[in-house]
């Protein structure tokens, strides 16, 4: 299993924050795993991402063109990769904001009301993580044991109170994503 992962956003959306609790999550149920942020002025209001690979065999580069994921949060990043999902893919988008939806009918798409379910939950901050728990809904690359794991690993101690908050939010977007 090799799973070659795009997620792009807004910066503050939490988009290098999934990724690197992505990347955790492999590193839990040691696999091999990349994480390749990219980020700079964009870290705040412009668009940012993170490129993760999650692999059962040795990764040969962490730079890709092509992806069999792509996770985007906004215009911007859905027009920018949509056309780079490998055909046969998965693309996941929030549909707040999307005035344009994808038309590409070789990829499987889903649309989440992520941003509706975080104000909901009365909590901003997961967002993030409902969008993560539709990831694992239609891609399992990692398990919600590892992910549990893995915010352990990449939070810090003073927001462990946090974790189970978290969880409840990938639930929610296990659920979100529907029958799958």
């Amino acid at each position: 299993m090799k799973k070659e992962i795009i997620i792009s956003g807004f910066g503050g959306q939490g988009v290098l924050s999934m990724g690197k609790i992505l990347a955790y999550s492999g590193l839990m149920e040691n696999k091999e795993v990349t994480w390749m942020p990219a980020y700079g002025p964009e870290q705040r209001g412009g668009t940012a991402n993170v490129t993760v690979i999650i692999s059962d065999t040795p990764i040969a580069s962490p730079i890709l063109s092509t992806y069999d994921v792509a996770i985007v949060l906004n215009q911007p990043s859905l027009d920018k990769f949509t056309p780079k999902v490998k055909a046969g893919g998965i693309l996941i988008y929030d549909n707040n904001g999307i005035i344009n939806p994808p038309t590409r009918e070789d990829i499987t798409c889903y649309s989440i009301a992520a941003m509706e379910k975080a104000a909901e939950m009365r909590n901003a901050k997961v967002f993030n993580m409902i969008v993560l728990g539709a990831l694992l809904k239609v891609c399992p690359v990692v398990s919600t044991d590892g992910l549990h794991k893995a915010l352990f690993k990449s939070l810090p101690e003073r927001h462990h109170k946090l974790i189970p908050l978290n969880m409840q939010a990938v639930e929610e977007g296990m659920k979100l994503i529907g029958g799958v």
